[in-house]
């Protein structure tokens, strides 16, 4: 569980590495906004599919013995 967590906390760290450097994280080709008057829906479809990616490989990885 103590190695789960320390490899979570890195992977947090290089996500935000990665956003403050300019990676545009959460604004991906797929990412729907949507405007009408004073409301403002944000749906990440892309930003979505991605972690989702992501984690499912770093997962996989984890758990293979």
């Amino acid at each position: 569980m103590g190695r789960l967590l320390i490899i979570v906390g890195v992977v947090i760290a290089a996500v935000g590495l990665l956003m403050t450097l300019g990676l545009p994280l959460g604004r991906l080709p797929g990412d729907f906004t949507i405007r009408r008057g004073s409301l403002t829906f944000y749906f990440p479809l892309a930003s979505s599919i991605l972690a989702s990616i992501v984690l499912t490989l770093v997962m996989m990885f984890l758990t293979r013995r």
